[in-house]
């Protein structure tokens, strides 16, 4: 979208609040002020790329009382300068720097400090994701971190190569390669941390949960995707991993299983198909095949035992508005 030069520093402060979080934006010279910004949702996170001409940016309580998203963001210069304040520390970032900052928080922050643009790269997390105690991450916010080896190297090529190649990934596996840059965002930050900080049980948990969930994601396909496959995979008994599952919830908050959680997904990913119009003529049993169900009936009767209705009938229901407009046109 091309925003006409005088409306591009409004529109950057409009896109700013909405997508990342009300801030209060000074532009050096906003009359020649130029901006691009993508957008591209990983599931529970968020992948954002910015471009912008120098700036201040600023969060006061007011603007953190008028909305806050409850997120770490994570930021990667990947070209020119910038500088970040908060909770009395402050970081000078070049090219290849990443930084923290905590959105329930005030900050200070500057770009430009060569007088150029900048381009960041902002990971979006909830806090409720990242598997570190609050206390711990408040000794990481504003404090420059290197990303051009180790496990920062890592995350950095990553967020690059998703921001370049997202678009043309399927809108299930944007939800597995946002869980997969929570978990290289969590090591990195553990590893910053030092390695004498040993993360809390529950903060190894919360990743290798993480870890699990991306293995069933990316294997739902797999007749043989069974908790015991799980287990071994990942190098635990089974029994570790039953207790890794006592407090996991499904999206409406119902407690669920490893078993549970592998049957949930591959039914909605059977209805969905069911209800594509582009598959109406591909045979139930094919659809059922292709998730994980070798046996139909087996598949009928779980289907029905979830959604009250035969796959057959459900794909009906589901095409039959279609084919109604079909036969109006």
């Amino acid at each position: 979208m091309e925003v006409p030069a005088p409306d591009r520093f409004d529109w950057f402060v409009e896109t700013i609040s909405s997508a990342l979080m009300p801030s209060a934006l000074s532009a050096r010279d906003a009359a020649a002020f130029h901006a691009e910004g993508a957008f591209l949702g990983l599931g529970p996170v968020q992948l954002s790329r910015f471009s912008y001409s120098p700036l201040r940016s600023r969060r006061t309580p007011a603007l953190i009382r008028r909305g806050d998203p409850e997120q770490y963001q994570l930021g990667l210069v990947t070209r020119g300068s910038a500088w970040y304040a908060q909770g009395g520390s402050e970081a000078e970032l070049h090219a290849g720097d990443m930084v923290l900052w905590d959105t329930s928080r005030p900050y200070d922050s500057g770009s430009g400090l060569d007088d150029g643009s900048v381009e960041v790269l902002v990971l979006q997390i909830p806090k409720a994701r990242l598997p570190l105690a609050a206390p711990q991450v408040d000794q990481l916010v504003a404090r420059r971190m290197d990303s051009t080896t180790g496990i920062r190297a890592v995350l950095a090529q990553f967020l690059g190569a998703v921001v370049g190649n997202g678009s043309d990934c399927r809108p299930r596996d944007l939800g597995s390669l946002g869980s997969v840059a929570v978990e290289l965002a969590a090591a990195c930050l553990i590893q910053q941390l030092g390695a004498e900080t040993q993360p809390p049980e529950a903060a190894r948990a919360h990743v290798l949960l993480r870890q699990v969930d991306a293995f069933i994601e990316q294997n739902l396909a797999d007749p043989d995707l069974t908790p015991r496959a799980i287990a071994d995979r990942h190098h635990i008994s089974l029994r570790s991993l039953y207790t890794l599952f006592q407090d996991h919830v499904d999206d409406q908050g119902r407690s669920e299983g490893v078993a549970e959680a592998i049957r949930r997904r591959r039914l909605e990913r059977c209805r969905a198909d069911l209800g594509s119009p582009h598959l109406r003529r591909q045979p139930v049993h094919v659809i059922a095949g292709r998730w994980g169900f070798p046996n139909a009936a087996a598949f009928s009767r779980s289907f029905r035992a979830v959604y009250g209705v035969t796959p057959q009938a459900y794909r009906s229901e589901a095409q039959e508005p279609r084919a109604v407009a079909e036969q109006q046109a």
